[in-house]
């Protein structure tokens, strides 16, 4: 297979294998890749798997011919990757081995040698000249293992990730990559988040116009896609809007609960309900639906004065992978004693900004009224925004919304004529309660300025304390002219036909302008309330809590300089000019301060 004119693919499907690593069903079979890049010196990116020796080195004789390799550059040392180190080198006999010092101190354990007389070892930053290729490697320790390297090629601009960026699946089997990446990342690297979020901040500076991963098939377009997904994943955001139901059921009176929980749920207005029974279902599937989507209802019986095993088991993978960031609702089954609900609880306890819905629903035995009630409570506390979202459910004149205003952080919304646009605003205050009069200042070099003046209408979005920094960069980093800040995304728009946030928001006001006022920098908008609905009753984004818990921590130990209050980035200089800009956030020097 050609990937560029000088890299050639020789790597094998394997459709032997039922269980990857020992646990994960890889029902399409799995890929073990290697590449050759073709140049005056020749490389081998990695071997393959103990059981396709022959196969892999009958596909590299096929493509060498009379020549030999000069390098065999080996990035990671799992044995699906590593595994025919030492019949390659007894093979080719002149080629020297390329990869970091514990990677060949991992071939002693493996092979009983280390290669020390044909070895190149090599660290962050170094390189490795091929003719007009030059291999640049970068270090991704616990990506996802401590020795692993990734290598830039400058020329054919391809990413070689290791595991990086690879899926279950052999490449002779047509499937959608997504969900099965998804599964892969979350098993295989979901605990090392942080690492992948450092390698992902790396390869930024990259010019990456192909990646290709040691499984699964090479990704040539559209990769800011698969980049955004990593960075989903590594950060444990939701990924998708949705409610994962996982469960477990004896009897199957806490299956009766959960089906009629699920059709509940669908009723409410839910976009996506997912079931799995624990005990039948493939774990790693509930656990990669529990890492897509933001809620995640626990349902189990009492067992033993603790919990059902499948659901402990399923809780572990969780908490060994850094489960964070979502909301949980319990479900318990109890006939005497139960227990469940408290024990789910304990060993959820260490994870990250998970929350837990108020209403908790007690099957005693089996279903009964004071079962159904405590149910429809949790739906209705679970669904509160899939309702407000939808035209025909919400409730549009719902003006506790203005208690929200405060000192605090919105998205700002407005259309162009021919796109949405959005920006970050901090002064939204109510004026009047009868009319309700709100007022809107806005910064005059802001584009959404000159579009509200001309189309005389918007919507403010209230943010809550559980939107991300990526809010702030999509809508506050860049200007509407230059980009479109809702490109690819499924959007909800309110009736005055501007879009409201499906997330991170608590409520929303349209507004329509009745007046304007100018301010010199800053024009103010006097509007009157269309529409107010309230989302949810999360606590409100204020700018303290943007600055204490959500901006990032500057990089600025050891530093001299001047760092940006608004986004954080460090400006090294003895002076700030005084018509600076910060690059990221678009501030000026007014929004910087000195570093002491």
């Amino acid at each position: 297979m050609y990937i560029t004119n000088d890299i050639k693919y020789v790597g094998v499907n394997d459709h032997k294998i039922d269980l990857f690593e020992g646990q994960y069903k890889v029902k399409n079979g799995m890929s073990y890749n290697s590449y050759v890049i073709m140049d005056e010196k020749i490389c081998v990116m990695d071997t393959v798997d103990k059981n396709f020796t022959h196969e892999w080195l009958d596909n590299l004789a096929s493509l060498l011919g009379k020549k030999e390799p000069d390098y065999l550059v080996i990035q990671h040392m799992e044995p699906d990757h590593s595994a025919n180190i030492l019949n390659f080198m007894n093979l080719y006999k002149n080629t020297l081995i390329v990869s970091s010092a514990k990677a060949f101190s991992m071939m002693q354990n493996f092979f009983g040698t280390d290669f020390s007389d044909r070895q190149i070892v090599i660290a962050e930053g170094n390189q490795l000249p091929l003719g007009k290729h030059t291999l640049h490697f970068v270090a991704a320790p616990m990506v996802h293992w401590p020795e692993v390297m990734v290598t830039y090629d400058d020329y054919d601009k391809v990413l070689f990730s290791a595991d990086g960026f690879g899926k279950f699946g052999a490449l002779d089997v047509t499937e959608d990559w997504v969900d099965e990446a998804r599964r892969y990342y979350i098993g295989i690297v979901g605990k090392y988040g942080v690492q992948v979020q450092a390698l992902l901040k790396k390869a930024a500076n990259l010019d990456i116009q192909m990646i290709c991963p040691l499984h699964g098939p090479v990704l040539n377009s559209n990769l800011e896609y698969y980049l955004n997904l990593y960075d989903i994943w590594s950060s444990y955001r939701v990924e998708q809007e949705g409610i994962c139901i996982c469960y477990t059921s004896v009897y199957g009176h806490t299956k009766e609960a959960v089906l009629k929980l699920e059709a509940k749920l669908k009723a409410k207005g839910a976009p996506k309900v997912e079931v799995y029974d624990l005990a039948r279902c493939d774990m790693a599937k509930a656990v990669d639906a529990a890492f897509k989507f933001g809620k995640i209802v626990l349902a189990t019986t009492t067992y033993n004065a603790d919990i059902y095993p499948f659901m402990k088991e399923f809780i572990n993978h969780l908490t060994e992978r850094n489960f964070q960031n979502r909301k949980i609702a319990l479900m318990e089954n109890g006939t005497w004693a139960p227990l469940a609900a408290k024990c789910m609880k304990q060993m959820l306890e260490n994870s990250k900004n998970l929350s837990f819905y108020q209403n908790v629903v007690h099957i005693k035995s089996a279903i009964n009224q004071d079962t159904l009630e405590q149910m429809d409570k949790l739906v209705d506390e679970m669904t509160i925004e899939y309702v407000a979202q939808n035209k025909d459910t919400a409730n549009k004149n719902d003006l506790t919304a203005l208690f929200n205003i405060g000192y605090g952080l919105y998205v700002i919304t407005s259309n162009d004529g021919k796109k949405d646009n959005g920006m970050i605003g901090n002064t939204v205050m109510q004026l009047t309660s009868n009319p309700n009069r709100i007022a809107v200042s806005i910064n005059k070099q802001n584009y959404s300025h000159h579009v509200i003046k001309q189309t005389g209408k918007m919507n403010v979005n209230t943010l809550s304390i559980e939107a991300p920094f990526d809010i702030f960069k999509t809508f506050g980093f860049q200007s509407g002219r230059e980009v479109d800040k809702f490109a690819n995304q499924e959007v909800f728009r309110s009736d005055n036909g501007l879009v409201f946030l499906g997330r991170y928001i608590n409520s929303f006001m349209s507004l329509k302008v009745e007046s304007y006022i100018d301010l010199d920098t800053h024009g103010m908008f006097i509007c009157s309330v269309e529409e107010a609905r309230v989302i949810n009753k999360i606590e409100t984004m204020t700018y303290t809590y943007y600055q204490n818990n959500v901006k990032p921590k500057p990089e600025s130990e050891g530093k001299k300089g001047y760092v940006c209050k608004v986004c954080g980035y460090v400006y090294e200089g003895d002076e700030l000019p005084d018509d600076y800009v910060c690059p990221l956030c678009k501030h000026g020097a007014s929004d910087f301060e000195k570093i002491e």
